[in-house]
């Protein structure tokens, strides 16, 4: 009776961690297809756009980081009409559409060959002029930067390629139509998600000021800030967990559940804490308004780094030392969760060393100062 006794308490045990093993785990699911393209996903279930990370880490620094966004109350970007020049349409196209040729600002880092753009496009209002069109016969997403006809030719900053049924992300180091070198149309918010239903991905967030790193899923940063605690592009914001949603609008509602299960990404230098979305004329401006009343302290910095398809190699973005008082500070922005070791040493002997473990997110670790002491740090 012991022995079995014994056996239930160890598969008990087991049954217990492997629950708690699952909490932790990302949800992901498939976004809603767009109505014009129904059998073409919006990137797999897999894609970091798809993955819920309302059971994920909060990130190190969070606070210091979200005090540098720039970010005093949220604003959705879009509107009900594309005539007040709010938010980023999208275009659906066919096999059938003719290709042209575009002529890019940015051409080492762009996609070039055909691209289906409609007689009459619709175009973001702005500066970005963001071209958006995805091809419902092949599932390809093409995207331009500052689109603009002149004459007969079309010409553009940028311009990427997108193939909807893959995860495959831009080259190590390249732009895209956007700055974090990441796709625009799954970020977007649509109205016909909220109609049916709510928002199963992640949102485009943009802020005023980002530093010179990435964050996986981004590839490419647009800054020459070197703060640690400024915002990458790739950083993924949340809404906290105890937030009550509960008094907003339906539309805005739905945005701010969105930004609890599934986050922010951070894609593009702009206005602080702006939402994107695709303009469209169910939207309620009324309801949308109700965003200005979310404070910046309702968000968090997420720790993504366990995310599926994060790169296992880490990386210390920005590294800096810098005496504080009797002490050597090393700040870094770290891009996965791990232990790090800071070491001092003077004349090819170590003087202090400290082992530490992080989050993703911005490392504060001291060293006692040691006069005429090198200074290192490695990621574990």
């Amino acid at each position: 009776m012991d022995a079995r006794r014994g056996l239930l308490a160890i598969v008990a045990s087991l049954a217990i961690l492997l629950i708690a093993a699952m909490a932790l785990r990302p949800i992901s699911a498939e976004a809603r297809p767009l109505p014009g393209a129904p059998n073409c996903p919006i990137f797999p279930a897999s894609s970091p756009w798809n993955q819920r990370v309302d059971r994920l880490p909060v990130a190190a620094g969070s606070a210091a980081i979200m005090r540098a966004t720039g970010i005093s109350r949220l604003h959705a970007d879009f509107s009900d009409s594309d005539a007040d020049g709010y938010g980023i349409p999208y275009n659906v196209v066919g096999a059938d559409t003719p290709r042209s040729t575009v002529r890019f600002e940015y051409g080492d880092e762009s996609d070039h060959g055909g691209y289906p753009i409609p007689a009459a496009p619709r175009i973001e209002g702005g500066g970005d002029r963001h071209l958006l069109m995805l091809d419902r016969d092949a599932c390809v997403l093409h995207e331009l930067f500052a689109a603009e006809r002149r004459g007969s030719a079309w010409h553009a900053g940028s311009g990427a390629r997108w193939d909807l049924r893959s995860l495959a992300l831009r080259p190590d180091g390249w732009t895209s139509a956007d700055a974090a070198g990441l796709p625009i149309l799954p970020g977007l918010a649509r109205h016909d998600e909220v109609a049916g239903g709510g928002i199963d991905h992640a949102l485009r967030i943009t802020l005023p000021v980002t530093q010179r790193a990435y964050l996986w899923p981004a590839r490419h940063f647009a800054s020459d800030v070197r703060s640690a605690a400024t915002a990458p592009m790739g950083l993924r914001l949340r809404v906290r967990a105890g937030y009550d949603t509960r008094r907003f609008g339906p539309q805005a509602r739905a945005i701010l559940e969105a930004g609890k299960r599934y986050g922010f990404i951070v894609a593009d230098n702009g206005s602080a804490g702006f939402v994107s979305g695709a303009p469209a004329p169910g939207w309620d401006d009324d309801d949308l308004h109700e965003l200005h009343d979310v404070p910046a302290s309702a968000l968090e910095v997420v720790d993504v780094s366990t995310l599926p398809g994060t790169p296992a190699a880490r990386r210390a973005w920005n590294l800096r030392w810098s005496r504080v008082g009797a002490h050597m500070r090393a700040t870094a922005f770290v891009t996965r969760a791990g232990h790090v070791t800071l070491t001092a040493t003077r004349a090819g002997r170590t003087v202090a060393t400290r082992t530490v473990f992080v989050r993703q997110g911005l490392l504060r670790a001291d060293l006692p100062y040691a006069a005429a002491a090198r200074y290192r740090l490695q990621l574990r």
